[in-house]
């Protein structure tokens, strides 16, 4: 397991993006090392690589998206169903990674990049119009998400300096099914399945903590009415 490459982006206007500051989701590998650390909150942290632009702030970044990962073979993967090249860095990843299965990862699974790196799964890449229209694919936020490969996003628990070829080695995996995969079924077609995130525990990015807790006190809620017959025809609702 090792890294490919580490890629950058630079910040460069676009059609395809609505941010006044441009995308940064072109992203290219880097010669020589990189630094890689926590860059802060949400809304004010970009990206956790040295030299890395984050342009839109409002979605992207912080501490739980500080350094996203994307596997050569899932690039491979898209190369025989798109019937293009893709290279390294073209999905907007950091981290372009070998044998590793980077969708397959569980949140709070733990990694050491390098002599000194150590990163956290956290999430994963939900698709958006700017790579949508970065890749120019007709369909492609259907057809991604469909193929529930997302790649993941990490945290930084330990700042180090990475570059292309170092060893990558899972010194944590949690013991519990949420994968990357599983959470980003969980958050766009599959909703029956946001209660089971909560197993992922503190690793867990709060925003989705609060979303699938507020899905099951709903689910509650809803189950009370139909056993009470609230809300049901010929029933008297309370306003």
């Amino acid at each position: 397991m090792r890294l490919l490459t580490v890629n950058l982006g630079r910040p460069k206007t676009a059609d395809y993006t609505d941010w006044d500051a441009g995308t940064g989701i072109d992203k290219r590998p880097a010669d020589g090392p990189v630094a890689v650390a926590a860059p802060g909150p949400k809304g004010t942290g970009g990206s956790g690589v040295a030299g890395d632009a984050v342009c839109d702030l409002r979605h992207h970044g912080g501490d739980d998206q500080a350094v996203y990962a994307y596997a050569r073979e899932e690039l491979d993967f898209w190369e025989r169903e798109l019937g293009r090249e893709l290279a390294p860095g073209v999905f907007g990843e950091n981290l372009t990674t070998a044998g590793i299965d980077v969708s397959g990862a569980l949140v709070g699974e733990r990694w050491r990049v390098g002599p000194d790196l150590l990163l956290e799964v956290t999430s994963p890449r939900i698709p958006c119009r700017t790579f949508a229209g970065w890749l120019q694919e007709k369909g492609w936020v259907r057809r991604f998400t469909r193929a529930a490969l997302p790649g993941a996003y990490l945290r930084v628990l330990e700042p180090g300096e990475i570059r292309a070829g170092d060893p990558v080695e899972i010194v944590h995996r949690p013991d519990h099914e949420v994968t990357v995969s599983f959470f980003f079924r969980a958050v766009t077609t599959e909703r029956e399945l946001l209660p089971r995130l909560l197993a992922a525990g503190d690793p867990l990015p709060e925003v989705t903590r609060r979303q699938a807790v507020n899905y099951v006190a709903r689910k509650a809620e809803e189950g009370g009415q139909a056993a009470s017959g609230e809300g049901s025809p010929g029933t008297n609702v309370r306003v």
